[in-house]
């Protein structure tokens, strides 16, 4: 999959956990860790969103391709 959801530097430099930051955006830590993992096909503006606000940065932090 070309385009992969990579927030690990932002979370930890918010010093929050996998379990906080699935809190934080309203998820499950099993659905954050598949998006963490990048075996997800699709992940909703809403839940981008979310992640965006609570790690305080722009989707384009997040979301790399990979060619």
């Amino acid at each position: 999959m070309p385009i992969v959801v990579d927030f690990e530097k932002q979370r930890a430099a918010k010093g929050l956990t996998v379990a906080e930051l699935a809190d934080k955006i309203g998820i499950t830590q099993a659905n954050l860790f598949v998006l963490k993992s990048n075996r997800g096909k699709a992940i909703r503006f809403t839940t981008l969103e979310a992640l965006c606000r609570a790690l305080d940065c722009q989707p384009g932090d997040i979301l790399q391709f990979k060619d």
